[in-house]
């Protein structure tokens, strides 16, 4: 696991890092595109950490009376499906999609006595689901604009920040199957007023969308800038 995400055992020594990397190995599994009941898979069975994402995009859909809220999951992110809170009130369902081929380590309780020896490793995945909170927070912010082309701005900058590249021509190329449904339900937005801000801010040259995915142009201040002049 050393190997494979990079913040976890940073801050061990060389020496010591060499011996914590034999000991902190796990299974990996392959998810294909499509519907992937990770709770029922994995609820009753795998006791420790969680699923580590390792590679691949996944979709977390939340779904109240008719309304669905997402989240994109990929490297780095950890995942524990089968926490569920059965005492709210509010009824709700929990749909995991994988987006992209998608490979998950299984942290289970023998991963979890392997690294024992390391506290800084288990410190490392805190730090993982963190990390996942606060993207979380700042989605949620997002999605509390009143302008819904602010909310797509601002949401492309923000997933660009994880999974964007920068191009040759000065723009970030954002490589993600994003529809315009579902970057609604990124936003808490409904598709065709989705539909009306991307063209908005394509006219604007803030964002173009190409086969390989999102091209974003200028800087998350000028995105916003575009996006809170008056309509017309």
């Amino acid at each position: 696991m050393l190997d494979e995400v990079a913040e976890l055992g940073d801050e061990l020594s060389p020496r010591i890092r060499a011996v914590a990397r034999r000991a902190a190995t796990a299974a990996v599994i392959v998810l294909q595109v499509g519907e992937a009941p990770l709770e029922r898979w994995f609820g009753s069975s795998l006791h420790g950490p969680g699923l580590l994402v390792l590679s691949g995009l996944i979709a977390r859909e939340v779904h109240v009376a008719d309304r669905t809220s997402t989240e994109l999951l990929g490297p780095g992110d950890l995942l524990r499906p089968w926490d569920l809170d059965p005492d709210d009130p509010v009824p709700w369902i929990v749909v995991w999609r994988v987006l992209g081929t998608a490979e998950l380590a299984l942290l289970d309780a023998f991963f979890a006595d392997r690294i024992r020896p390391w506290p800084q490793i288990n410190d490392d995945l805190m730090g993982c689901a963190i990390r996942r909170a606060q993207s979380i927070g700042v989605q949620r912010a997002i999605s509390c604009h009143p302008r819904v082309d602010m909310r797509v701005a601002m949401l492309l900058w923000h997933l660009a920040g994880r999974w964007g590249k920068v191009q040759r021509d000065g723009g970030v190329r954002l490589g993600l199957p994003l529809t315009h449904r579902l970057i609604g339900e990124l936003i808490g937005a409904e598709r065709p007023s989705v539909s009306h801000a991307v063209r908005r801010l394509a006219e604007g040259g803030e964002i173009v969308r190409e086969d390989d995915g999102w091209h974003l142009y200028g800087t998350p201040g000028d995105a916003a800038e575009a996006a809170s002049r008056p309509l017309h």
